[in-house]
């Protein structure tokens, strides 16, 4: 069941990053066109030369297939790396929340939607257990690959 209400939440930040990425700004943006605007022209609308909406787009397609993938067929390793991308997504919604509200002091609706339903991912995955694998907690297990991440 955690891993359906995963898919549904990746599917709805593919919608949300394929709207940034293909509909122009004016057009998604139009009842708050001046703040999508403002963040969607400032120089952290790229990382790593790579347009946000781009990158969430591809991520969360890999996670969408990668999470189907372990629902028919549960891995260990597939589980790894779904925390893994949750944990990575987590951080980056974190820094573009606090891009948007902090530094531009201007919000994208889209932009808001993707980054807390990424978060909301990362809880939901933490929070139910898991009954494909039994020998540790859910908690613990997040713990320890944050902390080989960290390394």
């Amino acid at each position: 069941m955690k891993y359906n209400i995963l898919l549904l939440l990746f599917a709805i930040i593919i919608v949300v990053s394929g709207i940034l990425t293909f509909v122009p700004i004016e057009k998604a943006c139009k009842s708050t066109l001046d703040n999508c605007i403002t963040v969607h022209t400032s120089k952290y609308e790229y990382t790593f030369g790579i347009k946000n909406s781009h990158l969430g787009l591809g991520a969360f397609l890999i996670m969408f297939i990668l999470t189907f993938s372990h629902i028919k067929n549960p891995k260990k390793l597939k589980k790894n790396l779904i925390a893994t991308g949750l944990i990575i997504g987590t951080l980056f919604a974190l820094y573009f929340l606090y891009v948007q509200v902090i530094i531009l002091k201007a919000t994208c609706l889209y932009c808001l939607i993707a980054d807390f339903t990424t978060i909301l991912s990362l809880i939901i995955f933490t929070l139910i257990k898991d009954k494909s694998f039994k020998d540790k907690s859910q908690y613990e297990e997040i713990k320890d690959i944050a902390l080989e991440i960290t390394k």
